[in-house]
């Protein structure tokens, strides 16, 4: 496999003056300071330069919920790292088939379909899983959020004007 260049990660296409989820996560991460932590985000164990994204994702709710909804039916048993690795990768697999043999236009066009209800079921299907397995791992998803978006912005920069 051929390397990226290093200043585009290979995932991401290249951002346009009016592609919005580029330019908004590129503004949050634009002006982080990565060299030293604040006392804040340092007291409450955050990555340098994460306090301008301090909440970005707060699943403590939707946690709660899950965790009663396991415990009703007596799911915590099933609910191991593997299973809810697997259950995620499926359900990403079946966001994935919607999209299937589409070409780029009708992708883009598919929330004005009748899947839209479908994109929607699997996409809280994947948040769902996610947010079990986080938390059946014990990981803290906005500091892990936070930390990758500071590992990201480090790793690519900003482009001078």
């Amino acid at each position: 496999m051929s390397a990226a260049p290093e200043t585009t990660p290979a995932h991401a296409p290249a951002s346009k003056p009016n592609d919005k989820p580029a330019n908004v996560a590129a503004n949050m991460t634009a002006n982080m300071t990565v060299n030293a932590p604040s006392s804040e985000a340092a007291a409450a164990g955050q990555p340098a330069g994460s306090t301008a994204l301090t909440g970005l994702i707060d699943t403590s709710g939707l946690e709660a919920a899950l965790h009663a909804f396991a415990d009703a039916r007596d799911w915590h048993r099933h609910h191991t790292p593997k299973n809810l690795a697997m259950a995620l990768s499926v359900e990403v697999a079946e966001l994935v088939e919607i999209f299937q043999w589409h070409t780029e236009a009708e992708a883009k066009a598919v929330m004005q379909t009748s899947e839209a209800r479908h994109v929607e079921q699997e996409l809280a299907d994947i948040a769902m899983y996610l947010v079990r397995l986080a938390s059946v791992l014990g990981v803290d998803l906005n500091r892990a959020v936070h930390e990758k978006l500071v590992m990201n912005a480090e790793k690519y920069p900003v482009p001078p004007a």
